[in-house]
This record gives C-alpha cells, structure tokens and sequence, in this order.
C-alpha cells in the first residue's frame, strides 16, 4: 500500500472513531446511565431511631450527615426528614437495630418484625386516618366527619340528657320503650337549634368503642344515679353490640323533642318517618365503629340515639343539625399536615 493511501485510511480510521464517541455522547444526553446512589443506605426492614427523651420514630433508613441525623420516615411513605443529632441517642438505635435486623434476610420482600408491625398497627389503630391528614382524636368518644368550605373536618359531638363528662364520657341511660306503643315523646333536648351544625347531607360518624381512651388506663364502668333508670358511664366508648339510629327531632319555640319509634321494624327495609338507619362497620384494631346514614339528611334538627336492645333505647342523645350555611364550629378539628423536622440555627 502506498504512503498515500496509508494516509487515506488513517484519516478515515480516526473520523469513524471520532463519530462513534460522539453518537455515544448524544445516546448518552438522550438515555443517560442510571447510577445507584451508594450514599443511600439500603435497608429491607423498618428500624427504630430512639431520641434520649425515650421516644422513637419508625423509619426506613438513616444516617448521619454533618450535625444532623437524616432518616426516611416509615409513616410518611419514605419522605426525607432531619432531627437534630444531639437529640438522638444512636447506642440504642444501634443496639436496637443489632438485635431485630441484622439476623434478617436482606431482599425486597421483607416485612416487619412481628413485634413491630403488631405495636404499629395497634398505634394507627386508635386513631386511625378518615381523610388525608385527618385522624381521630385520642380524647374524644363520637364526632361526625364534616366538610367546610371543601376542607373535611372532625366535628366533636357531646351527649345531652345527663350530666356525665359530655367531653369524653359515653354515658348511658336506659330507657325501655314498648314495642307495641306508638310514637311518643320520651325526651326534650333544651334550645331551638343545637349548637352543632354539619355542613352536609351525608355525614360520617365515628363512635369509640371500648373501655379505654389511648394513653389512658381503663377502668370499670362508673355507676350514676339515675332516678330510676339503669345507667353507667364508659371512659371512652360503647359496646360493639348497641346499633345506632338517626331521628328528625320536633323543633318547637324552646325544645326540640325526641320521640320513641319501632325498635323491631330496624333492619326490615321498612321506613318510619323521620328516622335513618345507618349502616356500621368496625374500623380495624376494633377501637372505633363508622356509621353511615342509608340516606341523605336533609336540612333540620336532629340526634343520634343508640339502640341498645329490642326493647330498649339510650335517652342520653347527640345532638346536632345541618344547615350548609351554618358558620364553623369552633370545637371542629382540621387537616394537620406534619411538618418533617428542621434544626434551627441560634443566634449569638
């Protein structure tokens, strides 16, 4: 081959090389390689980080980064969250973490240690989520799910008809109604209008069920004197076994007046006037019971009863009305989106 054409294909060598390295660069700008971030500690099973005040967050993975320790958060879905590094105690996290994890299988597939999942489940069991960032309370028996203004809200709802603790008491008075009778009053409830008012047709309660309220110890059920009547108080809930009824109350000038219906015809498919049936339903964990009308509420007065019996019934009511261009109601609990945590910097 002459010098010629040595030099021919030399340059043709180098040109083919120069357009193979620049189709890889713009394959590369078109389909870049993913590369795995080795600085994101892979973890199968989820892991307590302790605090020295003895509290724990649930998390999915940490590590310290400079004077902070930055973790996923196991209850926000993964979400990067930082706490200050002098707040946590990281021998117990560690020592914690040696003695649930490291003998586990590290695959995509591992779940939580028994122990674990079962104190988390029975956690957001007792205040479970009905709308996002919207749990139920710790503190309360029964609230209705409420929408104002297109933000849902957990409206309180107190009881009326006896003088037990209205704020977190289920209390009890029995009253018994013969079936064979018909409608008649058996209670007034004080005022023309209830200083409750739902903003929608179709609300949804909640009713605590149980003997305890979250972070406080049980105890037995409270006797009151009832006149008569048998009565009790439970320190936070009812009895999975009580049904619940909604009824249109009578507004006069100063009352509003509950009348008796026919306990036998619930559940037949056979309406009375101005009662609603609802449909319940036993939230997971067994701490608290929904009950959802069968049909829209319309404008009025009203009270939820509790259906004790075939024969009897709760004459200590809640109370409320719906009126769509009622105000707020001041107990009513909004929407709390958590916010991770930051560390601030002092000032000298």
């Amino acid at each position: 081959m002459s010098f010629r054409a040595r030099s021919v294909a030399g340059k043709t060598v180098a040109v083919a090389a120069m357009l193979l390295v620049c189709g890889f660069a713009y394959a590369q700008s078109r389909h870049p390689i993913d590369i795995p971030d080795t600085t994101q500690p892979v973890q199968a099973v989820r892991m307590r980080l302790f605090l020295k005040d003895g509290s724990y967050q649930v998390v999915l993975s940490y590590k310290v980064v400079g004077d902070v320790v930055r973790y996923r958060s196991a209850e926000r879905n993964g979400e990067n969250e930082d706490v200050p590094l002098e707040l946590v105690d990281l021998p117990a996290t560690e020592r914690w973490k040696r003695e649930h994890t490291e003998s586990q299988a590290v695959d995509s597939r591992a779940v939580l240690s028994p122990e674990l999942a079962k104190e988390e489940a029975e956690r957001r069991a007792l205040t479970p989520e009905v709308a996002p960032d919207l749990r139920l309370p710790g503190e309360d028996s029964l609230l209705a799910l409420d929408t104002f203004r297109a933000v849902p809200e957990l409206v309180p709802l107190p009881q009326v008809g006896s003088d037990l603790n209205k704020e977190t008491a289920h209390g009890v008075l029995k009253g018994a109604i013969n079936p064979a009778s018909s409608a008649h009053r058996i209670l007034e409830v004080q005022g023309f209008r209830s200083d409750i008012q739902l903003h929608v047709a179709e609300p949804v309660f909640y009713v605590r069920v149980g003997d305890e309220i979250a972070g406080v110890g049980g105890g037995a059920a409270i006797t009151v004197d009832t006149h008569g009547a048998a009565g009790r108080e439970t320190p936070a809930g009812g009895s999975e076994q009580s049904g619940y009824v909604i009824e249109r109350l009578d507004a006069r000038a100063d009352v509003r007046v509950v009348d008796s219906f026919r306990i036998w015809q619930l559940g037949t498919g056979r309406r009375q006037p101005d009662v609603v049936e609802m449909k319940q339903e036993v939230l997971p964990g067994g701490h608290w019971m929904k009950l959802t009308p069968e049909q829209p509420l319309e404008f009025g007065e009203y009270a939820l009863i509790e259906v004790l019996s075939d024969h009897e019934l709760n004459l200590n009511v809640w109370d409320f009305g719906v009126h769509s261009d009622a105000k707020e109601n001041v107990e009513a609990i909004r929407p709390e989106v958590k916010k991770p945590a930051t560390l601030g910097r002092r000032t000298p």
